[in-house]
């Protein structure tokens, strides 16, 4: 941190009263942002440090005011300095579902479903449908442009330097089809990064207020299928396949869908995040050094893989299955 920002960062915390606080950095994930927990006369806050012009805290601001609002458990807002990047946030505690789960899983069924719960609660509530949402669109040029993180970021690792350019535009091709193909239309509040480590369990709360919310800064208005996927489709940790069944048959109960269309929407929604986060995961070890993001490579294939079983998209399986070598995928990236 440059000395100016830290001083800028001092004059926001004497304004809010929590200059004199003991803190605590927390782990960082793939953003610029970073969070401190902040201690003082028996209090806790979170203070997020989000520096622009890499980060804007304004969609951040916009979209917690709406889900508390709404009653959804958004860490609560006690200062803020927009311009700066500073935002002093409700401290929710450390239950993240990841940590809980890992130390005792015998309460997986529960967290789960509760997360499920709070998904079905949004395409229920008018409030959180479009209209109503401070939040731009997810629309097809938003679905192309991460697909194409799949070619330009993976496909190097997985192909000699003469095929990179055909296969690149057939994946792009295809995609295009796909969209077109299948309709996905831009609903419901979609928070977009919805998994198990930007979820915190609040069992002395009610309802929905139960699961809080992290991260939620990049949601869009798109399909409710979307956010579902995230959940069960975690790149991090392994849901049981029994307990996704359940939990896809609970969200499509609970909300009424129709089945066949909602679960093609899952398959496409599918693939589609998790081309992007292949993607994402190898820019990161390429262009920023985090090599352990590889390690999540081999399970977001599967998740892939099992996506295009879809009768939808057979003719990008068919690719996959034509232009990579079946050993490289689920494997670390082999060309340089």
């Amino acid at each position: 941190m440059s000395v100016a920002r830290a001083q800028a960062m001092e004059a926001f915390l004497e304004r809010c009263g929590w200059t004199e606080a003991a803190r605590e950095p927390l782990a960082g994930d793939a953003s610029f942002r970073r969070y401190t927990r902040l201690r003082q006369e028996g209090r806790t806050a979170m203070l997020m440090d989000a520096p622009p012009p890499q980060e804007d805290v304004r969609p951040y601001l916009a979209i917690a005011r709406h889900l508390s609002a709404c009653g959804y458990a958004a860490p609560c807002l006690l200062g803020e300095d927009a311009a700066q990047g500073f935002v002093l946030l409700e401290d929710l505690g450390d239950a993240l579902f990841t940590p809980a789960l890992a130390q005792d899983n015998r309460d997986e069924p529960a967290l789960y479903r509760a997360a499920v719960g709070v998904l079905a609660a949004w395409a229920k509530n008018p409030a959180m449908r479009n209209g109503k949402l401070p939040m731009a669109p997810y629309d097809t040029a938003a679905y192309l442009r991460e697909a194409e993180l799949f070619a330009e970021w993976l496909l190097p690792q997985l192909l000699p330097a003469a095929q990179r350019e055909t296969a690149r535009a057939e994946y792009s091709q295809l995609w295009r089809d796909i969209l077109r193909e299948n309709s996905l239309p831009a609903e419901i509040f979609v928070h977009r990064d919805y998994h198990a480590d930007n979820l915190i369990w609040l069992p002395k709360r009610q309802g929905v207020a139960r699961v809080g919310l992290l991260d939620f800064q990049d949601a869009l208005v798109g399909h409710a299928a979307y956010d579902l996927v995230s959940l069960l489709e975690d790149a991090r940790r392994d849901v049981p396949k029994a307990l996704a069944a359940e939990l896809r048959e609970q969200y499509m109960r609970e909300t009424g869908v129709n089945r066949e269309d909602f679960l093609r929407a899952y398959a496409v929604l599918g693939a589609q995040r998790n081309c992007k986060i292949l993607g994402i995961f190898v820019r990161l070890w390429r262009r920023d050094g985090k090599a352990h993001y590889l390690s999540y490579l081999p399970r977001v294939w599967r998740h892939l893989e099992g996506d295009l079983q879809h009768p939808a998209l057979e003719r990008l399986r068919a690719w996959m299955d034509r232009t990579l070598p079946e050993a490289a995928r689920g494997a670390l990236p082999v060309h340089g």
